[in-house]
């Protein structure tokens, strides 16, 4: 039976084409007043006027958004959710001026999380993301991309992909999982260039063989910062990842300018993140490429960096931005989407159309996923977030307030406060 969804303040659809919006194409978020959408297994088959909905599907049940405003659910397409205890002891050090490098130097930062994620179980790990990313969903996250990348390991980086795979399993949230064993070089590998390399080598010779072999992620991923992976080490692991049939993103100038971007731009990349740093060149080369912008506004501002991602270059520029949370125990530590939407505004000067087509279209687009979900039209997946506001403006304008009231993937309900618990768990945890 079709559900009909009803009584919105406003129906955001950001109806257009399955694919990247770039450039001014991020002005338009396409909103309904008294509009209504009809579902039927788990596709969106029907927008537009509520009353003549309403006629055409007389026997269908409905859902009461309560004069809230009803968006395609928020597509969070960078996180590293996967990871043992917080790390924040190492905010208070970057209070006393001890930067993210030199934390990283004294075995902090990455190296931490490293330890401790060894240290764990496959099960305390999945217990301990389950939480998480019921508080990802809470706040109206629907689609998700998980990263590994706190093992640096061959058995331990398959550990924490094998969390991913569980908890796709377990939870309603479409999750996306991503291979970043070149998150940085274990401190074990450190000591020489040739330990270096062989570190390289064991990535491509042997994680990637597996990770690919398993089928255990769409993606993979490397920081390719100056100081972490250099050019023509990110060139070489995505290389052979793309060869064993893996999409490719990279972490790019994030803190330095290091041709990052360009690389993207090169290897046909679906997404380089951060980019906070990026040169003129590495803008241009991201707007002809069609590769993703993924802006992570929540990193620059935790880290207390004054300047952020040049958003308004990118779409000057006519690339395509997205938004996502970057939620990490290090550098972001945070589960709020829309609070990234009120950074958007207020730090990247986005318009609110902008920011939320860069939640939803683009965070999709990033993912490889805009076919299929980020907007409210015919045949895409009834992903869907009802938020307790009267106006869209409204949701980056409450900045760090709770107003997800509900949220539905593949038309079955997610965060719902008033079912039995908060979070749908399509089957006991127990049982994954």
């Amino acid at each position: 039976m079709p559900t009909l969804f009803v009584n919105a303040s406003q129906i955001v659809t950001c109806a257009g084409p399955a694919r990247a919006r770039r450039g001014a194409e991020m002005r338009d978020m396409q909103v309904l007043s008294d509009g209504a959408v009809v579902v039927d297994a788990g596709k969106v088959i029907a927008t537009g006027p509520q009353a003549d909905l309403a006629r055409q599907y007389p026997n269908a049940s409905q859902i009461d958004c309560a004069r809230g405003v009803l968006t395609p659910g928020l597509v969070d397409s960078h996180t590293h959710g996967i990871f043992g205890k917080p790390r924040h002891a190492e905010q208070e050090l970057r209070a006393s001026g001890v930067g993210y490098m030199e934390i990283a130097k004294q075995g902090g930062g990455i190296h931490g999380s490293v330890r401790d994620l060894r240290s764990r179980s496959e099960d305390e790990l999945f217990h301990l993301a389950l939480g998480r990313i019921r508080r990802l969903a809470a706040h109206g996250t629907t689609t998700l991309e998980l990263k590994s990348g706190y093992g640096l390991s061959l058995e331990d980086e398959l550990k924490s992909l094998r969390v991913i795979r569980r908890l796709a399993a377990a939870s309603p949230l479409r999750i996306i999982a991503t291979f970043l064993g070149a998150h940085e070089i274990p401190l074990e590998f450190r000591a020489t260039p040739r330990t270096r390399d062989e570190y390289v080598a064991l990535i491509v010779n042997e994680m990637i063989p597996r990770v690919a072999a398993e089928s255990l992620a769409t993606f993979a991923d490397i920081f390719c910062e100056p100081g972490v992976y250099t050019l023509a080490e990110s060139r070489h692991i995505l290389t052979a990842a793309r060869g064993a049939g893996l999409g490719i993103k990279l972490h790019a100038d994030e803190l330095e300018p290091g041709g990052g971007a360009e690389l993207a731009a090169e290897l046909g990349a679906t997404s380089a993140d951060h980019l906070a740093a990026v040169s003129d060149g590495g803008i241009k080369a991201l707007a002809g490429a069609g590769t993703v912008a993924t802006l992570l506004p929540g990193t620059m501002m935790f880290l207390g960096r004054t300047k952020q991602a040049p958003a308004r270059a990118f779409i000057d520029a006519g690339a395509a931005v997205a938004l996502a949370t970057d939620f990490n125990p290090g550098t972001s530590p945070t589960v709020n989407f829309p609070l990234m939407l009120t950074l958007a505004v207020s730090q990247l000067h986005l318009s609110v159309a902008e920011a939320v087509t860069a939640a939803t279209v683009n965070g999709a687009a990033a993912l490889g996923l805009a076919h299929e979900t980020g907007q409210i039209a015919p045949g895409m997946s009834a992903d869907l977030a009802l938020f307790d506001i009267g106006d869209i403006r409204e949701l980056p304008y409450w900045y760090g307030d709770h107003r997800c009231a509900r949220s539905w993937v593949r038309g079955i309900a997610c965060h719902d406060p008033g079912a039995d618990g908060n979070f749908t768990l399509l089957q006991p945890a127990s049982a994954i």
